[in-house]
């Protein structure tokens, strides 16, 4: 008899954190993909046990990768996110907080030009190609005969555009203010207080790290993405 509900209870508790877990990744997804724009998928720490987590509402590590078609307004981003120290327990402000937020953002070249072309007003359909030089640590887009060269920079938490040359007809500044306005938009959409640590041009584009510590999570008349938590 004892075996038997040693058994019971040990399905019990098997069956309870296969719901939880199907659950939460449920609604975690849904905000993910809300958040990015994108496709999703969660995991989540093993330690405690997740019914435990999920019943506290202490989550200790979720880990997030998104499907790469894009981040919000950047076409060709993926973002490979890991959070430690969620505690969903609300306040009037807020419907709880995230102890740290790391995330890589891998940017390629051809959704560095998709997303210039897309958001430069006039020129953007000249963008014909984006390519990168990884020893200058620069992005080179190409119009044709023309083309202009940044250099992805880091301040102040932010991930810009700097021109350093431009090869046509276009005024660096006319070229520099367009930039500016499109990492600005991107920069400032960002949730959760991330911004920019790092910035590095690879062989295929961009890769930032970006990092959050004891964000709040804000209630849906904030964001309407998180209305599901």
């Amino acid at each position: 008899m004892a075996v038997i509900i040693v058994a019971l209870l040990t399905g019990g508790l098997a069956g309870g954190e296969l719901y939880a877990r199907s659950r939460a990744d449920s609604i975690l997804v849904a905000v993910a993909k809300c958040v990015v724009q994108d496709g999703a998928t969660i995991s989540f720490g093993v330690n405690p046990p997740f019914l435990w987590q999920h019943i506290t509402g202490h989550y200790t590590n979720i880990s997030v990768e998104t499907a790469g078609d894009r981040v919000q307004d950047a076409d060709g981003m993926t973002a490979d996110v890991t959070l430690a120290d969620v505690r969903l327990q609300e306040t009037d402000d807020s419907k709880g907080t995230i102890g740290s937020l790391e995330a890589t953002l891998t940017w390629k070249s051809a959704g560095i030009k998709d997303t210039v072309a897309a958001n430069l007003p006039g020129v953007g359909s000249l963008i014909t190609g984006a390519r990168t030089d990884p020893a200058a640590g620069t992005i080179i887009l190409e119009a044709g005969d023309n083309s202009v060269t940044a250099k992805p920079v880091v301040a102040d938490g932010d991930l810009n555009l700097q021109v350093l040359d431009v090869n046509g007809p276009l005024p660096k500044d006319t070229v520099q203010s367009a930039l500016n306005d499109l990492t600005k938009k991107l920069n400032d959409n960002y949730p959760l207080g991330i911004h920019a640590d790092s910035v590095e041009v690879t062989a295929t584009g961009v890769v930032g790290k970006f990092s959050s510590q004891n964000a709040s999570i804000p209630k849906e008349d904030a964001d309407p993405c998180f209305a599901r938590l």
